[in-house]
């Protein structure tokens, strides 16, 4: 029963992360355009693709480093309680801050993605 208790845990942080992920990709992208003729639409369908694609990765990227940090640092240091799970979401907002700062610096000032 640990193990599934476990999983459902790091589960439920992950679709955190993940729609931390996305909240990022909407302040970036903006609003998505209405479809008003042909060539708007396939910019709508672009806006989709880019929207679910980096998403998908920068999400994954927090999720994999929230949940290094949380079996190698928080998992001995913190136990079950309101407390850490107040932690734990600000550790995770921390990343996605940290993330989204890369990814702004190596797209918008290095130019390399």
């Amino acid at each position: 029963m640990s193990i599934l208790k476990r999983f459902l845990f790091y589960f439920t942080w992950a679709l955190v992360a993940f729609l931390a992920a996305f909240l990022y990709m909407r302040i970036i992208l903006g609003p998505k355009p209405e479809s008003t003729s042909v060539l708007m639409s396939m910019f709508s369908l672009f806006y989709d693709y880019v929207f679910l694609h980096i998403g998908l990765i920068i999400g994954s990227i927090i999720t994999l480093l929230f949940i290094l940090i949380d079996v190698l640092y928080l998992k001995g240091k913190l136990k079950f309680g309101m407390k850490s799970l107040f932690i734990r979401f600000f550790i995770l907002i921390f990343i996605t801050v940290i993330v989204a700062f890369i990814h702004y610096l190596l797209e918008k000032v290095i130019d390399v993605i």
